[in-house]
């Protein structure tokens, strides 16, 4: 991890506290991508034991998520960090929190494997649905290495690639729709595909407000409220100054 960004303190203690703040949230997003891997296998496999497991340990992103939002409040309080430092530490609270959600949506997913196996036995192998989750596990592997080297020249392309995301769930939404149309009995497995869908496409939009809190940690500028074209010229713009 580059360490250059981050302030050299008179307190030694200071900046090891920094570090092991920086180090607890890559643990916690380490986690909750292995969620969304297992999640997306028990989906895809109907494996039911994948899928308690993942219901199972959401409960220790919950308690990660605690623990870093208690260091934090602990660090402003005693420590009243400025500049980098400050914006260091309110995105490491924000991007926490999108974590919690993604570990959440996560476990949505593992319940629905549970479902559908329960309804089903196999889920059809859509190439498309496969696909839709590899690009979301993509972006969510890019925006935490953006946050480990604590850069954003990736930030743009992984924006880029959430409209693929969009694609992807727009296409499934409708071949889901024709097979309800098609034969009544197929909605109640249905449905249950279409909200796995659903969550794998807001796992890829937190993805991306993990990107939008990176570019106010790097350059001070809170873009959380521009629209996809503008948050996208706003990240090349930043590149070139």
């Amino acid at each position: 991890m580059d360490n250059s960004k981050i302030g050299h303190h008179i307190s030694e203690q200071f900046n090891k506290e920094l570090e092991d703040i920086r180090n607890k949230v890559l643990n916690m997003g380490g986690l909750v991508e292995r969620q969304l891997e297992l999640a997306v296998s028990a989906f895809m496999t109907s494996n039911i034991e994948i899928a308690e497991l993942v219901i199972k340990q959401d409960n220790q992103i919950d308690a990660m998520e605690m623990d870093i939002d208690l260091e934090c409040t602990q660090i402003l309080a005693l420590r009243q960090p400025a500049a980098f430092d400050l914006r260091l530490i309110i995105t490491v609270v924000r991007i926490i929190s999108e974590l919690e959600i993604i570990g959440d949506l996560s476990e949505r997913i593992a319940k629905m494997a549970i479902r559908v196996s329960d309804v089903e036995g196999k889920v059809d192998q859509y190439y498309e649905l496969q696909h839709m989750a590899d690009l979301v596990k993509e972006m969510l592997h890019g925006a935490l290495d953006s946050f480990a080297r604590m850069n954003i020249e990736e930030v743009a392309s992984i924006i880029v690639r959430d409209e693929n995301v969009d694609r992807e769930y727009d296409s499934i939404l409708r071949q889901l729709i024709t097979h309800m149309m098609e034969d009544p009995r197929n909605i109640t497995r249905t449905l249950n595909v279409l909200w796995t869908v659903r969550a794998m496409e807001r796992i890829g939009d937190h993805a991306c407000y993990i990107c939008t809190h990176l570019i106010y940690m790097v350059k001070g500028e809170d873009v959380r409220h521009l629209s996809q074209t503008e948050l996208e010229k706003k990240v090349k713009d930043q590149l070139l100054t």
